[in-house]
This record gives structure tokens, C-alpha cells and sequence, in this order.
């Protein structure tokens, strides 16, 4: 009974949304999930048809070369985007449970299941879902270089060389991790060095898990994989920020740690 009340409410929301979000003279219109040529009730009701009740996917493609809207994945998660230069990253990282094709990825809570795991995995910090929704997940590198694809349909696991350009954007490694963090002390620990958040990017310090399953530095750092490979199968790049430092930092780990990851458009 809630369901079927709350329902038409989210449908009209999300039509208005995609109504203030709308280019006439774009090529798509934002929000025409079930591209049908124009915006109206049926997009929203086709949306929550699928995020609810398991109906289609929305066309990936709904708002064209637009950055600034939603995007969704397997799980019905959404997630915000921002233009940063030419590139469209998301400001949330990754929750998905799931492969592309709907395959589960594992949830491993304990500590020495995950030193062992060398499959794709996934956990929320300290094993408490409740960390989810600010932070996201934590994923192992076997995970991001898994062929069947952890990213929404349209984005992928940024590389290497696409942080280096966001990077470059920003003004230099020197200053552009300040320019991705949200700025304050709310998430971040004292001092927070340059933070600003003047990108949109919204880095918040979710911390990350050690190749041994520990979990580490929730306040001081934030740590996303590439889907750069460092000299084989069993490591990779990865860039990350802290909290006494205005730096983008950028190092390779073992494919067993857990860090988060962050998706950038096709």
C-alpha cells in the first residue's frame, strides 16, 4: 500500500527534475527515459517501473552530452554527475552490488576471506551498511578489471590517465587534491588542507580496506582505483587524497585492497 503511494509522487518529482534540467535544441532531452521523442509522466513512471519493480533500463543515452544529471546502475542506485573540463564524473562513488549483466558480486566481510579472495569483491567499511549511503562501496581491483563490467552502461572505471587530465585541469597535481575534497571539517579531520570542492568532484574520506581485510583512515583518506594495471594482474593504479595534504596523490596497491572507485562517461 506505501509503495503505491509513494510511487506517483517519485514520478512527478522526477519529471520536474528532468523538466528544469531540459535543452530544447539538444540533440536528447534529458529525462526521456523511454526515448519516445518528448518529456512527459509515462519517463518518470518508466523510471520507477524499473528502479522498483525490475521493468527496462532507461536508455543510457536519456541525457545525451549533458553532465549534471543522474545516472543509475544495475541496483537502481543514482548517482549525481559534474562536468569537470570535457570529462563527466560522477560526484558519488560506486554502490553497485552487481556486475553489468546482473552477476552478484561477492559481499566478503571477513578478514581473512578477503586476503584470500582473488575474484571481484566488495564490502562497506567496517562490514556497516549504514556507511553506504556517504561513502559508498569498497571494491578490490579483481573487481574493476573484471570483464563484465562494474560500471553503469555509458561510464567506466577511470584510468590512470583520465585522473591525470582532471588533474591537469585543476591546476596541477600540487593543488588539485584540494580542489576535489569537500571542503570543512563535518567529514574531512582537522585541518583539511586547500580543501575547496571547486571541481564539484566531492571526495569525501571513506577510508579503505588493507590486503589483510583491516580497515583503515575513514576521515584522513580517499583512495580510488584506476582500471590501470601496474606491471600485471595483481596490481594497480590509484589516486588518492588526505587530509593534511592539498596534493592528488597517485601510488599502485595490491589488487586485494578495497578502495573506492569513481566512473567517468564513454
Amino acid at each position: 500500500m506505501l509503495k503505491s503511494l509513494y510511487l506517483p509522487a517519485l514520478a512527478v518529482i522526477i519529471a520536474f527534475v528532468g523538466l528544469a534540467m531540459t535543452d530544447s535544441n539538444a540533440e536528447y532531452i534529458c529525462g526521456d527515459a523511454n526515448s519516445d521523442g518528448s518529456l512527459n509522466v509515462s519517463d518518470a513512471i518508466y523510471i520507477a517501473n524499473y528502479v522498483f519493480m525490475g521493468g527496462p533500463m532507461p536508455d543510457p543515452g536519456c541525457c545525451g552530452i549533458a553532465c549534471g544529471g543522474m545516472v543509475t546502475d544495475y541496483d537502481g542506485n543514482f548517482y549525481r554527475t559534474v562536468l569537470i573540463g570535457d570529462q563527466c564524473w560522477m560526484m558519488d562513488n560506486l554502490k553497485v552490488t552487481h556486475y553489468r549483466n546482473g552477476d552478484t558480486i561477492p559481499n566478503v566481510t571477513d578478514a581473512g576471506e578477503w586476503h584470500d579472495f582473488a575474484t571481484g569483491a566488495f564490502c562497506e567499511f567496517n562490514n556497516d551498511p549504514v556507511n553506504v549511503d556517504t561513502y559508498g562501496r569498497l571494491y578490490n581491483w579483481y573487481a574493476v578489471t573484471d570483464g563484465r563490467n562494474i560500471a553503469p552502461e555509458g561510464w567506466h572505471v577511470a584510468t590512470l590517465e583520465e585522473w591525470q587530465t582532471l588533474a591537469m585541469y585543476l591546476g596541477g597535481d600540487a593543488v588539485a587534491g584540494g580542489k576535489l575534497k569537500v571542503a570543512g571539517t563535518a567529514f574531512w579531520m582537522s585541518p583539511n588542507t586547500g580543501a575547496t570542492n571547486e571541481s564539484g568532484f566531492t571526495a569525501l574520506p571513506g577510508g579503505y580496506r588493507d590486503g589483510y581485510g583491516g580497515f583503515v583512515a575513514t576521515g584522513t583518506q580517499a583512495r580510488f582505483w584506476t582500471s590501470t594495471t601496474y606491471g600485471g594482474a595483481d596490481f594497480g593504479e590509484y589516486l588518492y587524497v588526505v587530509h593534511d595534504n592539498a596534493e592528488l596523490l597517485q601510488t599502485w596497491l595490491y589488487a586485494r585492497f578495497g578502495l573506492s572507485i569513481r566512473c567517468v562517461k564513454d
